[in-house]
């Protein structure tokens, strides 16, 4: 005779978080776009105002790509994972919570750029900055719930993986938040600057931090003879 137990509904394969979430960030990366619309100009300038929008290219671009990092990071962490639980289920919201902000800064910045206002400009990216340093902490929630909750991990997954991911996550917040300062005190072209850099470091590590090739070097490097 099965025993009862206190876990009947609070556990199940990821699928449905899975289709859920691929739902959600489909939804978030399509609702970039809106915010590239046709220039209002006179007949013949039709080309010197596509060239004019040049900010909001830059903002969807920068965003566009932090979206889809955040799919391959999600891709590869639920790989990683054999079933789900009510606390997985709630970091994994804050971050599908998170990242649906992203369309929100990313039409500010446009529009603060395209004003040509320096001080708008530099509370825009000061704003992008908050949501970006706050979707990092998002992803750090995640990777600290799952390097200690190992019995929702698949057997083969390495231990020190998830608490590996944390520095990822809090690197981001770090550099998110140096972005803002930047932008806000110094030159917010700068912080846009840093806005699009960082999602190549995420794509770069998106299977994880230990297997960057320079990162496994360093980690695999015999110790020096005695």
């Amino acid at each position: 005779m099965n025993r009862p137990t206190d876990d009947l509904g609070t556990r199940s394969d990821t699928s449905r978080a899975v289709a859920f979430s691929d739902a959600v960030l489909a939804i978030i990366i399509t609702l970039l776009v809106v915010d590239l619309r046709v220039p209002d100009v006179p007949p013949g300038r039709l080309l010197s105002g596509l060239l004019e929008q040049w900010p909001g290219y830059a903002a969807y671009l920068a965003s566009y790509a932090y979206v889809a990092v955040v799919w391959l990071n999600h891709k590869s962490a639920f790989n990683r994972i054999k079933e789900s639980d009510r606390g997985l289920h709630w970091v994994n919201l804050f971050i599908l919570f998170s990242t649906a902000l992203l369309p929100f800064p990313t039409a500010v910045v446009s529009a603060a750029l395209q004003e040509h206002n320096q001080q708008d400009q530099r509370v825009a990216v000061a704003f992008y900055a908050l949501v970006g340093a706050l979707l990092c902490a998002s992803w750090l929630a995640f990777f600290h719930y799952l390097a200690r909750r190992k019995d929702l991990l698949r057997e083969e997954v390495s231990e020190r993986h998830f608490p590996v991911e944390r520095v990822r996550a809090f690197v981001g917040i770090i550099l998110y938040v140096a972005a803002g300062l930047i932008g806000y005190l110094l030159a917010p072209l700068a912080g846009l600057a840093i806005f699009v850099v960082l999602p190549v470091f995420y794509a770069v590590t998106s299977a994880g931090l230990h297997q960057v090739p320079l990162t496994r070097r360093i980690t695999h490097r015999p110790p020096p003879p005695h």
